[in-house]
């Protein structure tokens, strides 16, 4: 049977993540915790259900379906930690009310779908992104599809975390055109803190592809009161300039889009921490990456 890649989204005409018109996958599962995380229904590669109150209007065929016999009201964490993820809720609710976060393909469906978008990959340089989550759990199914796609004579692009087993996702790598590492932050101790790891593996995964290649983008994902002081900002363009062949970093602002997610998951969210760079901040920090002498870039 083949194998079947868990997959939180496929979001065609994106043009923020890599050159051209692209279509970006989202694989579920992540081995990291970013307290500001934008997708937390990525953290798990199980399905969940995303919960809109205010949709609900109590009429109970959700609870009538539930084989855990779980009520209609799906705010309380008792309901949640019953929860299977089954979907019997969401396919039950007329108002839409629910949502899966995970829905499963094959390779073939999502080169199908890809093929429907290929006048725009053609017309505008563009092409597949691999995202999440963090689309390396899913090592054997990204292997395949980047074979596939590969074969498709199509431009490859992945996001992801680096912190992965560098020797097992070579060949897979070996065949992506752009590459966009994370670099949340410098410091050992603030870095698993704030993500839940640290970054030694992430960390010396960038020196080594810095060593054997180029088509490397380095992202910071800019939050002001975590990463985004002049310190690490200049920490991390040295690491750059140190190990990457054509050094270049991109700030990414932090933004709060993701807060409904967490309240629909029943999950907690501080979001009182974190701050989004002002355009001057964002300017100044650009100014320290460039004295350093990395190239700034920019895929928005």
């Amino acid at each position: 049977m083949a194998s079947k890649g868990r997959i939180l989204q496929l979001q065609n005409y994106s043009v923020n993540d890599g050159d051209g018109i692209r279509t970006t996958i989202f694989f579920a599962g992540c081995p990291l915790r970013c307290r500001w995380c934008a997708n937390p229904e990525g953290y798990t590669p199980k399905n969940q259900i995303l919960y809109v109150a205010s949709r609900c209007i109590g009429c109970r065929r959700c609870e009538a379906v539930c084989p855990e016999g779980i009520p209609f009201d799906f705010q309380s964490p008792q309901a949640r930690e019953r929860c299977t993820g089954c979907g019997a809720c969401v396919d039950a609710c007329l108002e839409k009310a629910r949502k899966n976060t995970v829905t499963e393909y094959t390779v073939d469906e999502i080169v199908a779908k890809l093929e429907s978008q290929l006048r725009f990959f053609r017309n505008s340089g563009g092409g597949v992104t691999y995202s999440g989550g963090e689309c390396t759990m899913q090592a054997e199914f990204l292997a395949e599809l980047v074979d596939a796609v590969y074969d498709m004579g199509l431009d490859q692009a992945i996001e992801t975390s680096a912190y992965f087993d560098l020797e097992a996702l070579q060949p897979t790598l070996d065949k992506i055109d752009l590459l966009f590492l994370d670099i949340k932050h410098m410091d050992r101790d603030k870095h698993l803190a704030f993500t839940g790891v640290d970054n030694d593996l992430i960390l010396r995964n960038i020196a080594a592809l810095g060593a054997q290649r180029g088509g490397i983008v380095v992202r910071i994902p800019t939050i002001m009161g975590v990463n985004g002081d002049d310190d690490n900002i200049s920490r991390t363009a040295q690491f750059v300039k140190d190990h990457l062949r054509d050094p270049q970093i991109e700030l990414l602002p932090y933004h709060p889009y993701g807060v409904d997610k967490y309240v629909q998951l029943g999950m907690p969210y501080d979001e009182g921490e974190f701050r989004t760079p002002t355009q001057e901040e964002l300017q100044h920090l650009t100014d320290i990456i460039e004295r350093e002498g990395v190239r700034a870039v920019s895929f928005k």
